[in-house]
């Protein structure tokens, strides 16, 4: 299950009249820690941004992160869902409703599509549901975790123990 951190930056922009503004981003990545995160966000942004600082990193609970990558949506929407589960682990007379509250994060254009796109991806969820709040949220770019991503970070020299051990081996 992905852990997400919600990572905002600022940095200055110099303006075309010469002065300088204060820019605000928020991005979402993937990590295994806060440390995972903060690298994970320094390795993103540094391309673009010269001089940054991340101004805070906190921790993010998302069940489920929806991209359609595909039909597009510039703006990020966190949506709140619930739904009720019996509890009768101590028989079917003393049965309980359990209240599950959880949260979606969804690209798209507007909350309408929101809801759309959060429906049609719980479309196969045989228990019912309820979207009760979709909100805008700041993310500009969310960086799920990707296998690629650590390959890339190998240092030179260095080979994967997996070739080192089959070498060894063989």
């Amino acid at each position: 299950m992905p852990s997400w951190y919600l990572g905002k930056i600022k940095y200055q922009q110099e303006q075309e009249n010469g002065a300088l503004k204060s820019i605000s981003e928020a991005y979402l990545v993937d990590a295994v820690s806060y440390t995972d995160a903060e690298a994970r966000l320094y390795g993103v942004v540094a391309d673009n941004t010269p001089d940054f600082q991340i101004s805070s990193l906190t921790r993010m609970k998302l069940s489920d992160v929806f991209h359609f990558e595909e039909e597009g949506g510039d703006k990020w929407f966190k949506c709140k869902t619930f739904y009720v589960s019996i509890d009768d682990s101590k028989g079917a007379a003393n049965a309980k409703e359990k209240k599950i509250v959880s949260f979606m994060l969804v690209n798209a254009d507007s909350p309408k599509q929101a809801i759309e796109r959060i429906e049609r991806s719980l479309a196969t969820m045989l228990i019912p549901y309820e979207i009760t709040d979709v909100n805008l949220t700041p993310i500009l770019e969310v960086y799920p975790y990707s296998p690629e991503d650590e390959a890339q970070k190998v240092p030179a020299g260095f080979r994967p123990l997996a070739e080192v051990m089959a070498e060894q081996q063989g």
